[in-house]
């Protein structure tokens, strides 16, 4: 009985405790774990997420598709002619341009309507929003025209003025270029002699600039003679150059000054030097006038050029500056020329305010300067393919033409430069099969006549007949490839200058007789025929006043038959097809 209720005694304890304890803890849901039960909730749980990643792609691709087809469809609504402030053009042109086209296509209309009234003017200003609401009650073809008005190209839009400018411009002529030359008191009775074998009276336009007054006669055939304004107020600190290159640099601008009429060049050359002017007006003809033109060339000296500058046109063979270039040159030069006291000479102080003017040298290598001492034979013989414009340093040169004064033997080039100023100078290249010889034309020139076979390669490289400026400089300080003269007695060069010059209208051709100069040749012991056998050299060729229109090429010689043996006629003119110089 004891031990009966002692164990009910504890089983009634025991269910009091359970019943505190399912108090005290919250009423969760009886739930029994099941393994396949929970695998199924995790699948189901993925397969919603994946359905929502594919529809967030559809939509995605939805959404790119058509924004494709927005922009690739041509039946959206075309871009309006005009823009506004509240509008934004589909046609990726910024607003800017549109604007500057519809302003160009106005003034177009307005341009060759002439007989427009001034309400239809009035009409072209108007606001832009009220040009619009007009354009929306035009039918479709008026809206078809004014889309191919307004999608003209924009060659023909944007750049009016330059096309017109292009079309219209007339070839320059020698009545458009004002010749500066810069001369010197001290030596004008001797060079304005230079001057007179190029100067056409009446004909070319210049002024001779000098440093004060000179005795002058009429009738003379020269430019009007003006004096060079006083240059005391600028400094000028090199020792080694003078006080005139202030003067003479000023040139282009106080010829500009004068006020002449339909000027479009200026050409600035010294008082030493001679101009092909014909050659003058074909090189200046290439470049626009109404642009910014520096036209000249080097130095054939590399010290020289290293010295200077190779971006500067020397004076001395002459350069050309175009008249608006001109214009702005003379608003600055005096107060350029006031920063740079300490250059040399004038062609540098012209560069130095071209370089503030950021124009840079437009390079023509028919102006020579010729900064050499002695025969110009080996450069004047092999003459670049380009129009001989000038020449320089006659009085430091020796003759053109040997055993005559200076002035002599440019009257007597220039000869062959009235017959065809073009070709003066121009060189050819042929060969004597049956004798080997090689033959040189210069024409209007010199003919030379070597023994063997030199190549064309070598025969256009100048022979350095010349010595450099710079007395202790050698053959590398020269601006250009050179060869030396041959000490091989047999390979010495027949000479023959040019003696008279006639043009045959009957033929229409210019023949030219060029006579074989005296100086003793060594002996040679070759067993081949030799050239002194010649007399003289008639050489035939046809006006080719055209011939810089083409592209450059060096013209073609060949041997004509003759029935003297101390005569050999050549004909020089434009290579045939397939023509070349070689054996």
């Amino acid at each position: 009985m004891g031990g009966n209720s002692n164990n009910n005694n504890i089983i009634n304890i025991n269910r009091k405790l359970d019943q505190d304890s399912d108090k005290k803890q919250p009423n969760f849901p009886a739930t029994n774990w099941d393994p396949m039960n929970s695998a199924l909730q995790r699948m189901s749980l993925i397969g919603f997420r994946s359905t929502l990643t594919w529809f967030l792609l559809l939509i995605s691709v939805v959404y790119i598709l058509y924004s494709s087809n927005l922009i690739l469809s041509s039946d959206r609504p075309d871009c309006p002619t005009t823009t506004s402030t509240t509008t934004t053009p589909l046609d990726p042109i910024t607003t800017s341009t549109q604007q500057h086209l519809q302003a160009t296509t106005l003034s177009n209309v307005s341009s060759s309507n002439t007989t427009t009234s001034d309400d239809d003017d009035d009409d072209f200003t108007k606001p832009q929003t009220k040009r619009q609401e007009q354009k929306q009650d035009k039918d479709k073809d008026d809206d078809h025209k004014e889309k191919q008005r307004t999608t003209t190209s924009s060659s023909d839009l944007l750049l009016p003025s330059d096309k017109s400018s292009t079309s219209n411009r007339s070839d320059t002529e020698l009545k458009h270029i004002v010749f500066g030359i810069a001369a010197s008191s001290n030596l004008w009775a001797k060079r304005k002699e230079y001057i007179k074998v190029w100067w056409r009276p009446n004909v070319t336009r210049g002024v001779v600039w000098l440093d004060r007054q000179v005795r002058t006669s009429t009738n003379e055939g020269l430019p009007q003679i003006r004096i060079s304004a006083s240059t005391t107020k600028f400094k000028y600190t090199n020792r080694q150059g003078g006080r005139s290159a202030l003067r003479i640099s000023r040139i282009v601008s106080e010829t500009l000054r004068l006020g002449l009429k339909d000027v479009r060049w200026f050409v600035m050359g010294d008082d030493d030097t001679v101009f092909v002017v014909d050659n003058v007006v074909r090189v200046l003809n290439k470049y626009d006038h109404t642009q910014f033109y520096y036209v000249g060339s080097s130095s054939e000296s590399h010290v020289q050029n290293i010295y200077f500058s190779y971006s500067m046109a020397y004076g001395g063979g002459g350069f050309a500056i175009s008249y608006p270039l001109a214009k702005e040159l003379e608003k600055m030069q005096d107060k350029c020329i006031q920063r740079y006291p300490g250059l040399y000479g004038s062609d540098d102080r012209i560069q130095a305010c071209m370089a503030e003017l950021g124009v840079p040298l437009t390079r023509e290598s028919g102006f020579h300067q010729y900064d050499v001492y002695g025969d110009l034979l080996g450069l004047l013989g092999a003459h670049p393919v380009t129009p001989l414009v000038s020449v320089h340093h006659l009085d430091v040169v020796e003759p053109v033409f040997p055993r005559m004064t200076r002035v002599r033997a440019l009257q007597r080039l220039f000869q062959s430069v009235k017959q065809d100023s073009a070709s003066i100078m121009q060189q050819s290249i042929c060969y004597d099969k049956t004798r080997h010889w090689s033959i040189s034309v210069s024409w209007g020139y010199v003919v030379q006549i070597l023994r063997g076979v030199i190549s064309p390669r070598e025969l256009e490289m100048p022979t350095r007949t010349f010595l450099n400026w710079y007395p202790r400089s050698d053959y590398t300080a020269y601006a250009f490839n050179t060869r030396p003269v041959t000490k091989h007695p047999c390979q010495k060069p027949f000479v023959f200058y040019m003696s008279t010059v006639r043009y045959d209208r009957s033929k229409r051709q210019i023949v030219g007789v060029y006579a074989r100069d005296r100086s003793r040749h060594p002996f040679c012991r070759w067993k081949m025929e030799s050239p002194d056998k010649i007399d003289s050299i008639v050489v035939l060729k046809r006006p080719d006043p055209l011939r810089w229109q083409k592209s450059p090429r060096r013209d073609c010689c060949r041997i004509m038959p003759s029935n003297k043996k101390s005569t050999m006629f050549l004909w020089v003119g434009n290579c045939r097809t397939g023509e070349i110089s070689g054996l």
